[in-house]
């Protein structure tokens, strides 16, 4: 069993590896975020689709469940637009600091969305989030748009997460995963479609859409399967066998590769002032001390 779980500790590495790579593709792929989102959400639903296919596993669901999915997709796609918008107009390492703020969104949302107490350490944790969004704001002023995307991003990453969290747990992630999002293929699509009808932004809208590089349709064949349908697969396998806490400690290196990758690979284009970085840790910070008391509070519960 120590074998099996080191190797699963290993696997989550690479996938939370792969997770950080996934902003490096936005900042390669030329086309903006909302073809690049249709894409990839349309690709990763069919990769999806051919392991459920595989698998046989059901796609039955009721009318409540599949309107929760396509409100669930829809903010995931509205989160990912926000999340590679904030890439073309900053660069990979403000939009994967500001992004790790979810944490502080979660801890105001959650006890609403759960009829929970707030907790005491949640909120000290909170105003620290702040004090490293402020530093970052002020020493990188003129990325203010893409901390501001950032920041959207964030918050719909935690209604996303919060939606999720309800109906993950009694129902298959493959099954939950496909509806979702095909939702945001639909979504976006019915967005797009308004945008044709109503507007004059049809030749931008085709040329954006269709006129892309060799290179970007290969770069997007990986973001699909590789970063979002294997790796949601492969994420849902290693929960089998390591405990959550260890799962979302360890996820909360994703910026921290991210940025490392896209330092290597951009080179001075993600250099940032020394404050920038005091910032990130601050809020880095806070998201792993969070997950330690949330640790501690567990491990007392079960004693009891």
């Amino acid at each position: 069993m120590p074998n099996v779980k080191f190797k699963n500790y290993i696997h989550l590495h690479f996938i939370i590896f792969i997770w950080g790579f996934t902003a490096i593709l936005g900042e390669l792929i030329t086309i903006k975020a909302l073809p690049l989102v249709w894409y990839r959400m349309l690709l990763a639903s069919g990769f999806v689709y051919l392991y459920i296919y595989l698998r046989k596993i059901s796609l039955k669901v009721s009318k409540k469940l599949f309107f929760i999915l396509f409100i669930a997709g829809t903010a995931i796609a509205l989160h990912w637009i926000a999340f590679f918008a904030a890439i073309k107009v900053s660069n990979v390492s403000i939009t994967l600091s500001v992004l790790s703020s979810g944490a502080f969104f979660t801890s105001l949302l959650e006890p609403i969305f759960y009829k929970r107490k707030l907790i005491w350490y949640e909120v000290i944790f909170g105003v620290l989030v702040i004090v490293g969004l402020y530093i970052i704001f002020r020493v990188e002023g003129d990325y203010t748009l893409g901390i501001i995307y950032s920041l959207v991003a964030a918050f719909l990453s935690t209604i996303f997460s919060l939606i999720n969290g309800k109906i993950a747990k009694d129902n298959d992630p493959s099954m939950v995963s496909f509806y979702e999002l095909l939702s945001g293929v639909m979504a976006l699509s019915l967005f797009i479609g308004g945008l044709m009808l109503f507007t004059n932004e049809e030749n931008e809208i085709s040329t954006s859409f269709f006129q892309m590089s060799t290179m970007d349709w290969v770069f997007l064949f990986i973001l699909a399967s590789v970063c979002t349908a294997y790796a949601f697969i492969g994420s849902v396998q290693v929960m089998k066998y390591l405990s959550p806490y260890t799962v979302m400690l360890t996820t909360n290196l994703e910026p921290v590769y991210g940025i490392l990758l896209a330092f290597f690979i951009f080179g001075e284009s993600e250099k940032m002032n020394p404050q920038f970085y005091y910032g990130t840790l601050i809020i880095l910070g806070t998201v792993v001390l969070n997950g330690v008391f949330k640790n501690i509070k567990d491990k007392n519960k079960r004693k009891l």
